[in-house]
Parts: structure tokens; C-alpha cells; sequence
């Protein structure tokens, strides 16, 4: 049985460059990889692995500026001239990983990886995902996406987010704000937390998503996203009282894959077309969904 009320869009976020700050949007194009630009570029290591805010929280102060079109990136952080970068579709190729997954990045020149090096004070270079990117995500849901993780899009409910910060404060903590999960589709109207995890399939504007599986968090949520500095145990202590996973991960938001792509914005009603029966489960089973 679905929930009575209507459930909307709240907010929506891209985040250009994996790792660094995001970007509020009124409303976003849905595309077969997530939002645009999503995780469209990525700041590799000398060895063109990843750089994330798991090892660099400074990642978190860097702000992108991404042209519509996606001609033109600004990099910008305190102390700092900004960087313009003309994203070079046809550049240097590098072999690139995620989490250990290989991919492949355009290099996008010498000033970028001048500026990130001097910033994160260690060898780094700006990659893009290139134009004939292929690259299946796992799930319930295959779909496709640039540098995320693993999965096109993010979802999280307020209710969710409420429910965490009463058993924070309940254990002496403070509430902590929905940006330490990066989400793309922040959702409000569920009652119930966790409503997004029995989520199967729903349209959202003129787009369509497809549920992948339940994230599963990792040290980036402890990072305050505003100074880019790790702030002790919260969330991820509270969430293991509650929402651990059989692989011993603690899960929070849902991923999904676009199904059909199209035009959302902030305010638009979710239609959701199917539900997950209850032997279903999450993904992961939890220990207990909302406690």
C-alpha cells in the first residue's frame, strides 16, 4: 500500500566533479546517466585512481561552475584564483579506476592539474567522461552513468533525515544536515522513513526511474561539507543501531537508474508506479528499516 500523500521534489542537486562541492538546480535534465554533468568530470591521482573526500575532505571546498552546455568549467575555492577550464572532449585518454572498477578519463590539461595539485597537495589531474562512455550499473534496475560510485541517481526523503536526527539528539549528538549524503533527488511528503528504499519504479516530471539498490554509506558522511573536515562518528555510528546491512555497511538513500529520460524540477509530484512487495526487501536486508 503506498503512502497517501503526495510526495514532491524538494530540492535537486548535480555534482560536476565527483568529490567536490554541488550545485543546487530549480530544474535539472534527466539523461540515461543522471543529471547532467553529473559526475561528468573527476580528479584522478598520479596512478588515475580516484580522489575522494574519504582520504582528500578538502575536495568539499572546490565548487564547480559548468556551463549549460558543458563547454566551460570553473573551479573555485578560498585562497584561491579560480581555474577556467574549455573542457576538451577530445583530449589525452587516461585509464582510470573506481573503487578498483576500470574506466577511462579525458585529460583535461596542465592548468587544472597545476591548480587541483596545488590545492590538494599531492600529483592530481581533471578527467571527463568521454563522449563514447559505456559503462553498466548493477541492480534490481541496469542502467548507465558517468564517475558516480555506482548508479545514475541518489534519492533521499526528508522523513528519512528526520528520523536519523531524533536518534542523534536522542544520544546527545546534533542533527546533521541532508548534504553529507550528496543526494541529486531530495523527496518530502512520506510520512514513513525510508519510504524511497520500497520505491520499484517511479516517474518524476517527464522522467522515469528504476530502483538499483540501497546506498551504502561510507566515511564521506562524517566530512562537513561546508569546511571540508572530518567531524567525528555521526552519522554513520547512529545509522549502524539501525539500518546495518548483512555486509556489515550501514545504508542510507536509495540508488536508482533512469528508465526514461526527461525534464524534472523542484515542486513536481513523484508518481510512483510500482511499490516493492514486503518479501521483497531492501536490497541488503537491514536490521530494522525506520526502528
Amino acid at each position: 500500500m503506498s503512502p497517501t500523500p503526495t510526495a514532491r521534489v524538494s530540492a535537486l542537486a548535480a555534482y560536476p566533479v565527483k568529490g567536490c562541492a554541488g550545485l543546487a538546480l530549480d530544474t535539472a535534465e534527466i539523461t540515461p546517466a543522471g543529471i547532467a554533468h553529473d559526475r561528468s568530470f573527476m580528479v584522478v591521482d598520479g596512478s588515475g585512481d580516484f580522489r575522494s573526500q574519504r582520504r582528500d575532505p578538502r575536495m568539499a571546498r572546490i565548487v564547480p561552475e559548468l556551463d549549460a552546455d558543458g563547454t566551460r568549467l570553473v573551479l573555485r575555492t578560498g585562497g584561491f584564483a579560480p581555474v577556467k577550464v574549455d573542457v576538451d572532449p577530445g583530449g589525452r585518454r587516461l585509464d582510470v579506476t573506481v573503487h578498483r572498477k576500470p574506466l577511462v578519463g579525458v585529460d583535461q590539461g596542465e592548468e587544472a592539474a597545476g591548480w587541483l595539485t596545488e590545492f590538494l597537495g599531492e600529483p592530481s589531474r581533471l578527467v571527463r567522461v568521454p563522449d563514447d562512455h559505456r559503462r553498466e550499473t548493477s541492480g534490481l534496475t541496469r542502467g548507465t552513468a558517468g564517475f558516480a560510485d555506482g548508479h545514475a541517481a541518489v534519492m533521499a526523503s526528508l522523513s528519512s533525515l528526520d528520523l536519523l536526527n531524533e536518534r542523534i539528539l536522542a544520544a546527545g549528538g546534533d542533527p546533521l544536515p541532508m548534504d553529507r549524503f550528496r543526494p541529486n533527488i531530495i523527496v518530502s511528503g512520506w510520512p514513513e522513513a525510508h519510504t524511497e528504499d520500497r520505491v520499484r519504479s517511479v516517474r518524476l516530471g517527464s522522467a522515469e526511474l528504476g530502483y538499483a539498490k540501497v546506498c551504502i554509506r561510507c566515511a564521506v558522511t562524517t566530512v562537513d561539507q561546508g569546511a571540508g573536515e572530518k567531524r567525528g562518528p555521526e552519522p554513520l555510528r547512529t545509522l549502524a543501531g539501525y539500518r546495518r546491512a548483512d555486509d556489515g555497511g550501514v545504508a542510507f538513500c536509495s540508488k536508482f537508474a533512469v528508465t526514461a529520460p526527461g525534464t524534472v524540477s523542484v515542486g513536481d509530484a513523484l508518481d510512483v508506479t510500482e511499490w516493492a512487495e514486503p518479501e521483497q526487501g531492501l536490497g541488503p536486508r537491514l536490521a530494522a528499516a525506520t526502528g
